[in-house]
């Protein structure tokens, strides 16, 4: 079982021509509500992946954490182990134009997502296969559940985002660190290529449409990108986290789970919406078979 430990929210999503500049209004095109939030959208590409996954989150009193639950339940995440706290649940506001983004992420009853909680679901995060992390949980939570996993040997997947709560004490306590080159370069203040010879088998560069850099202890490696027709980019960073550890729970090499992570991802911007666009199974290998044959 993997065990996801982080926020759910709901979309609210705007698509317009142009982004407004400050104090400007522009008219959008289209409007539409959808389930998101990283460590939801985490969950269910390993879900639609085929693997079993729990997430531990919390929803707020609205409309929109009903909405929330029912739809992880339809993608067949667990949660067994999302609670239910006074006031709103999470919202993102995302603005989209020519398949770029922009968000603001309101976190709501996720702030809820507390250490106490933590230490009563020890036992449940400890028999864990491996856990994946966001960084839109309080610290003390973070801290804790850093610590357990090195305890009890669970690895960890850390998504640095946002990237001004990352520190850089978490280094030692996390398995698999995977920015994107932005956040990378917050992070680290080097270039790609020398922040992955210092972390070797450690971080994962996403860089997007050219795919994906890490250093292997022996050369830095470059797995590039999967070709796609970009309708929406929201959720690739977390499909790609998905597909990483559903891969590394089934027992790949490094290499062969960031590949496999590299076209999930892929696939998973021709679609609109975060969950919308994320791969089955079926059809990551159908991309996998088809880029093979291009290749010989």
């Amino acid at each position: 079982m993997i065990t996801v430990i982080g926020n759910a929210n709901i979309d609210l999503i705007a698509q317009a021509d142009t982004f407004p500049l400050q104090g400007e209004t522009v008219r959008g095109k289209d409007f539409q509500t959808a389930p998101g939030g990283k460590g939801a959208n985490q969950a269910v590409a390993c879900a639609k992946l085929g693997h079993k996954v729990q997430l531990i989150g919390t929803t707020g009193t609205d409309s929109f954490g009903e909405m929330i639950v029912a739809n992880l339940r339809k993608q067949q995440v667990d949660t067994s182990y999302i609670t239910q706290v006074e006031g709103p649940s999470g919202v993102a506001v995302i603005l989209l134009m020519e398949g770029d983004n922009r968000i603001i992420s309101i976190p709501g009853a996720n702030h809820a997502l507390s250490l106490e909680r933590m230490k009563e679901l020890k036992s449940i995060i400890g028999a864990s296969q491996l856990v994946m992390m966001q960084l839109e949980l309080p610290v003390d939570t973070v801290w804790y559940v850093l610590k357990l996993c090195k305890d009890l040997e669970v690895p960890i997947i850390m998504d640095p985002a946002p990237s001004t709560s990352f520190q850089m004490e978490y280094m030692p306590y996390v398995r698999y660190l995977t920015p994107n080159e932005t956040e990378c370069a917050q992070l680290f203040g080097i270039s790609i290529e020398e922040t992955v010879t210092n972390y070797p088998n450690q971080l994962l560069v996403t860089l997007g449409k050219d795919g994906v850099c890490y250093h292997d202890h022996e050369e830095i490696i470059f797995v590039p990108g999967v070709p796609a027709q970009v309708v929406d980019t929201t959720g690739a960073g977390d499909t790609f986290n998905g597909a990483l550890a559903s891969r590394l729970v089934q027992g790949s090499d490094l290499q062969s789970a960031v590949e496999f992570a590299n076209v999930a991802a892929s696939l998973s911007v021709g679609k609109f919406g975060a969950q919308g666009g994320m791969p089955t199974m079926l059809e990551v290998g159908k991309k996998a078979e088809n880029l093979a044959n291009e290749n010989k």
